[in-house]
């Protein structure tokens, strides 16, 4: 092959990987959420780990241990549940939000009980 085709192919396989890995934001990492609730300003740390699309949430729960959700990034749109056993029934709670850098915004949903505005910075 000559030095001009190898160039041609390398730069072409450089540019697609470019293109493959701008599909989704890439969130993997730790970051701090801060979340508006009835008793105020809530701060938590938060985990994820990210296989292309997929994500998996970790976080603590305030009541003790740990609280592991699974979800979705597309393009820089992202969303997770997590359902808890209650002594009313199960209840979800949605987090869909927008990643740009190394922040997020969006809201959870609450089942019935309404919505709540969060943030998150990666760490």
């Amino acid at each position: 092959m000559s030095k001009t085709k190898s160039i041609f192919v390398l730069s072409l396989l450089f540019f697609l990987a470019l293109s493959l890995s701008a599909l989704y934001a890439d969130v993997s990492g730790d970051w701090e959420m801060t979340m508006q609730g009835r008793r105020g300003e809530r701060k938590m740390d938060i985990h994820f780990e990210q296989k292309g699309e997929k994500i998996t949430v970790t976080w603590s729960s305030p009541r003790g241990g740990e609280i592991k959700a699974e979800g979705t990034i597309k393009g820089n749109d992202i969303e997770w549940s997590v359902t808890r056993e209650t002594p009313r029934g199960d209840f979800t709670m949605t987090y869909k939000g927008k990643v740009e850098g190394d922040t997020m915004t969006g809201t959870m949903q609450m089942g019935e009980r309404g919505s709540a505005e969060w943030t998150a910075k990666k760490k």
